[in-house]
């Protein structure tokens, strides 16, 4: 299948071996030179690497671009409860495998949003020196802020039967977000192009498996990481970060924004009024310049 602005030939890396049955296929974009500095992009729900693709675009020509699909998202397997749990500490183990299985063993430029926050400063609790440059748009890696309430859109897929009914019959939350996530709407071929791996209600299931892993308190499984994670984001202060933000996202509002500037006061931080959720698709022709300019200006080896 093709995709608008997509025109590349991903590897499928098997992350849980199989025994008595097949094993579990990610998805990953390696895209530039093998020697390039590495740029990890992770994505988050209900969205795929598709998301990366202008930042990819704009930066293989001189950096290495690694861009997974979470299991059950984008072009990876999307397996059943039965062959894969579907949690924090499920993704933190496959993207150490991924890595591994590149020869990726050095530091990385770590760009996330929405859960890719939460998956790459989890993963970087494990050896936080690799993480040695940031890129944050649009995510979270500490708890829901106090003054912040869990949106209801959010908790009705959470913590409701009846939700996850709608999002898996239905497809609501991917197609919702396509709609709601931006300020500018999508070209109907951007659109279907997210949707498109959300075809089923079977290929549904990490859609609302990643809502109901949410962590809101110490009940939550996620719950120990995304604290570690908080109390140890205040440490990367010491390195280049580069922070941009759709201030329409009516999830990662201002005060998860705020959260970052506190913690990363060096940051240079690049905030739009006129952008959403999916702050890419509202404003790439800024970000992937401002971007690339960044990580031109604060090469890997100078840390």
């Amino acid at each position: 299948m093709q995709f608008p602005d997509y025109p590349f030939q991903g590897r499928r890396i098997e992350v849980r071996p199989g025994v008595l049955q097949k094993g579990v296929l990610q998805h990953v974009l390696d895209e530039g030179p093998r020697d390039g500095e590495v740029v990890l992009m992770l994505h988050g729900n209900p969205s795929w690497s598709y998301y990366w693709r202008h930042l990819v675009l704009g930066l293989r020509d001189r950096y290495r671009c690694i861009v997974p699909d979470h299991v059950g998202m984008g072009l990876s397997d999307k397996p059943d409860d039965a062959r894969y749990a579907y949690t924090l500490q499920s993704r933190i183990d496959d993207l150490d495998t991924v890595l591994d299985r590149l020869g990726i063993d050095g530091p990385v430029t770590l760009a996330v949003h929405d859960w890719g926050g939460m998956i790459g400063f989890g993963w970087a609790l494990r050896d936080p020196s690799r993480a040695r440059r940031l890129v944050i748009l649009n995510t979270a890696s500490f708890p829901l802020p106090a003054a912040k309430k869990m949106p209801w859109q959010i908790a009705f897929g959470r913590d409701l039967k009846l939700g996850e009914l709608v999002i898996r019959g239905f497809n609501a939350f991917s197609a919702g977000a396509s709609w709601i996530g931006v300020e500018r709407r999508m070209p109907a071929a951007v659109r279907r192009a997210y949707v498109a791996p959300y075809d089923s209600w079977a290929n549904r299931i990490s859609t609302v498996r990643f809502m109901q892993d949410i962590p809101l308190g110490p009940e939550d499984a996620a719950w120990p990481l995304l604290e570690a994670a908080g109390r140890a984001l205040p440490g990367y202060a010491d390195r280049p970060a580069f922070i941009g933000w759709g201030l329409k996202d009516f999830v990662f509002d201002h005060h998860f924004l705020d959260g970052f500037r506190r913690a990363l006061p060096q940051a240079e931080v690049q905030a739009f009024d006129d952008a959403g959720h999916y702050v890419l698709e509202d404003r790439h022709e800024v970000l992937v310049p401002r971007i690339r300019a960044f990580l031109d200006a604060h090469p890997l080896q100078a840390g």
